[in-house]
């Protein structure tokens, strides 16, 4: 006799599966520094965390899930996975302060011209996506550059996890290395997070230059209402 389960099973949305990355992003962040073991642990929830970046999408296109709502509810995922992680190692000297403050300087401002766009009835693909030359749509969106840039932030997130695991101090597993090994190793960091960087800032610049050309028409249609909210007061 079969025998019904206690809890009903959860239906996966690509929202859901966003909420969890996110959650296992920071638990991920959260057992950093805390030994070698927890730091190795943090290492593999953080690809797992990447992983399931993949997911979300695959579960969208697959059970036709795929909306505007889901596309920011995606992106604001990602932008509080890079700022935790990049703020972390900010913190613990890893990394510049500068890093942390580009990616949320970046991912404020694209955000910002993409509520701009949906304002104006612009989503983020189709034929009325905010995007239209084919370039930008393949530099921003497509499956080669959303997977190639995961995977970058994937190497660069689990490189520091492990650098900070196997050489830093007391949370170290192995011996004490040389200045030219440590210094090879922080050679290794910088190149992965300055190439993650730059490769984020390079796919924001059609973001950029498409979604400036809603700020003015969004600024008069502001005072368009002012003028009428005036005279009809």
């Amino acid at each position: 006799m079969r025998c019904a389960l206690p809890f009903p099973s959860i239906h996966w949305t690509p929202n859901k599966v966003t909420a969890l990355r996110v959650g296992i992003g920071f638990a991920a962040v959260s057992l950093f520094g805390r030994g070698p073991w927890p730091n190795l642990i943090a290492v593999a929830l953080t690809v797992t965390c990447i992983a399931l970046d993949a997911l979300d999408g695959h579960i969208a296109r697959r059970k036709n899930l795929a909306s505007p709502f889901g596309a920011q509810i995606d992106i604001l995922g990602d932008r509080m996975i890079e700022n935790v992680y990049f703020t972390y190692f900010a913190v613990a000297g890893m990394v510049s302060l500068w890093l942390p403050v580009l990616f949320f300087a970046r991912g404020a401002a694209t955000d910002f011209l993409r509520g701009l766009a949906m304002r104006a009835g612009h989503s983020s693909w189709g034929a009325s996506a905010m995007l239209q030359p084919s370039w930008t749509r393949a530099l921003v969106g497509s499956q080669w550059s959303r997977g190639l840039y995961a995977a970058m932030k994937c190497l660069c997130f689990c490189y520091l996890g492990l650098e900070l695991a196997l050489t830093s101090g007391p949370v170290a597993l192995i011996g004490e290395l040389t200045s030219n090994s440590q210094a090879i190793i922080r050679i290794g960091g910088n190149v992965l997070t300055w190439a993650t960087a730059t490769f984020c800032m390079v796919r924001g610049i059609p973001v950029l230059l498409e979604g400036w050309r809603y700020v003015p028409a969004t600024a008069s249609a502001n005072r368009g209402a002012k003028l009428i909210v005036r005279g009809a007061a």
